[in-house]
């Protein structure tokens, strides 16, 4: 496709870039994104990530990972995530946000529910 780069908006905050990983997962995304902008309502969990639905299913690259701050990560193949700490799980990597650490992350996403809108980087 070319372009591997999305856009993360949070809802009344800052907008960063994500590069995306290599595999079906992020290409599904980005062919879901070419339709539109996804908002995705995002809850706190474990005090290391955002998680929310995106609403559809992605396919599923699952695999023993560790993350780190700026991981985005599919869960169950229709879960979004974004760590702003660290966690090991099976799951896939969709992708890593450009040059924010854990704690620029955990400042823009807050500390209770959290409203970000995924879209195409243009």
């Amino acid at each position: 496709m070319g372009n591997n780069t999305i856009r993360l908006t949070i809802k009344d905050g800052k907008t960063f870039t994500a590069t995306l990983a290599d595999n079906s997962s992020a290409d599904a995304l980005i062919e879901l994104l070419s339709k539109g902008d996804v908002t995705v309502e995002m809850e706190d969990y474990g005090n290391m990530e955002k998680v929310g639905p995106l609403g559809t299913s992605l396919p599923r690259n699952d695999r023993q990972t560790s993350t780190g701050p700026g991981d985005i990560i599919l869960y169950q193949g229709k879960y979004l995530v974004i760590y702003y700490s660290t966690n090991s799980w099976n799951f896939t990597r969709i992708g890593k946000i450009d040059n924010a650490d854990g704690a620029q992350l955990k400042s823009a996403l807050g500390n209770g529910d959290v409203t970000v809108t995924l879209s195409l980087d243009k």
